[in-house]
């Protein structure tokens, strides 16, 4: 079933219909970017993960805020877009692209200061395994920032089925991320487009200090 096809290519875009899906994706999600990666309040010389980084806008705008940069997608086609897209900061060496899985993040215990996750919280099929690698590679002060598309508006979206889509409204979101050790200093409901609805979650590790 075509509505089936893309859920699947949304959650691992593959082939040249994969292509195709990451750059609607740069599209769709410029807004979601522009918010999340505002309330990241990324600083020069921070490093940055960005789990499920898509085709590379992200990454680019933060990169162009003078951030280190580690992109991380289990899509290859994705990597080949966001290198393209991030050609001149790899070269200068403020991007590097990683291909695996949010659930075994290739970094060190407290090697960033950020983590970024736009529209892919959908696809974690252990979130507290994710969440507890994030708090893992997280420094101890870091700032977690996830944006998704709330569930009252993706629940008219056939492409957005069960079976690859998990959805979230404000008090799942909350609720998933205090069980995974983290303090939430809210979830905000956003305008992501026409007619829809985003929540931005901005949270750090439960030992950290609390936000004010």
């Amino acid at each position: 079933m075509v509505w089936h096809a893309i859920g699947r290519q949304l959650r691992h875009p593959r082939g040249w219909s994969g292509r195709l899906i990451g750059h609607v994706m740069r599209l769709v999600n410029d807004r979601p970017n522009r918010l999340a990666v505002s309330a990241l309040d990324v600083q020069p010389g921070q490093h940055v993960l960005e789990l499920g980084c898509g085709p590379g806008a992200a990454i680019a705008r933060m990169a162009a805020r003078g951030a280190l940069v580690t992109g991380l997608d289990q899509s290859e086609a994705m990597l080949r877009q966001a290198a393209r897209r991030n050609r001149r900061h790899m070269a200068a060496g403020r991007v590097a692209l990683h291909h695996g899985y949010c659930r075994r993040l290739p970094l060190e215990d407290g090697a960033v200061d950020r983590v970024l996750a736009v529209n892919v919280a959908y696809f974690w099929d252990d979130p507290a395994e994710v969440l507890a690698e994030i708090r893992r590679v997280l420094a101890e002060d870091g700032l977690l920032v996830i944006y998704v598309t709330a569930a009252d508006s993706m629940r008219g979206w056939k492409f957005a089925g069960a079976d690859t889509h998990r959805l979230y409204d404000e008090a799942a979101l909350t609720s998933l991320l205090t069980a995974g050790g983290f303090v939430s200093a809210g979830v905000e409901r956003v305008t992501a487009g026409p007619g829809v609805t985003g929540l931005v979650a901005r949270c750090r590790k439960a030992s950290a200090r609390k936000e004010t």
